[in-house]
């Protein structure tokens, strides 16, 4: 029997797509699914959902943010695309996230995907943003601010959340056990942090409760991408 791969999601943040499709086929086995970001879509889009789901699911990570109409009809367009996870602002409001879910499971019927139907992830307050940052733009603290918005974006209808590793608890807390997590700022202890301001360890992460860790320098740029991964598979199974 094939084991599950462990719950990483790798960020494939690279400069090209045919290095992103290598390393999403080196990687095959040794990771959940590979995430998609803006630098990767903008210079490629559909092309490269296409082909790095050949590979493994796409978690494709824009962060939607507009009114409801449109984002609703964006999230079709990603549906149609094959799309195994989108992300979206928490902070758009119930409606902007309630159409982002509809939006997302319609394209995917449309398009006659086999599979599950993808989840919006609605994240809270980027891994990057220090309590002092977000005073200073007028936003109330992470630990109060993350939990609130977590709970607006579930109540409608969001499958997922992107939040921080430190406040998975407060998360987990207000959402109940049903509901992703997904953490980003997630560096084993032999990594460097880089521009993420609340990270923990794969180990820590899980054990306050993550599902699904975003983890990318540490593998992309490793020497042995897939030796990495495995490395981080093997301390998550020892934590676990």
């Amino acid at each position: 029997v094939t084991a599950s791969p462990p719950p990483i999601a790798v960020a494939l943040d690279v400069p090209t797509l045919d290095e992103a499709v290598e390393l999403a086929a080196v990687l095959q086995g040794e990771v959940a699914v590979c995430k998609v970001g803006l630098e990767l879509f903008g210079s490629h889009g559909p092309e490269a959902v296409r082909r790095i789901g050949e590979q493994a699911p796409v978690f494709l990570d824009l962060k939607l943010h507009d009114i409801p109409t449109t984002v609703r009809r964006a999230a079709r367009v990603l549906g149609r695309m094959g799309v195994a996870m989108a992300t979206v602002h928490a902070s758009g409001g119930a409606a902007m996230v309630r159409s982002a879910v509809e939006g997302l499971q319609a394209g995917h019927e449309e398009a006659g995907h086999d599979g599950d139907l993808p989840i919006i992830l609605a994240v809270t307050v980027l891994t990057s943003m220090t309590d002092d940052d977000l005073a200073s733009i007028g936003a109330p603290a992470a630990g109060e601010q993350v939990p609130a918005l977590a709970s607006l974006a579930v109540e409608a209808g969001a499958q997922g959340l992107v939040c921080a590793p430190t406040d998975v608890p407060i998360v987990r807390a207000a959402v109940g056990p049903d509901v992703t997590l997904v953490t980003p700022g997630v560096r084993p202890a032999w990594a460097q942090s880089n521009d993420q301001a609340r990270v923990a360890t794969p180990g820590e992460a899980v054990a306050a409760g993550a599902d699904l860790l975003v983890i990318g320098r540490p593998i992309t740029r490793a020497e042995d991408p897939a030796g990495a991964a495995r490395r981080i598979g093997d301390e998550l199974r020892a934590a676990g």
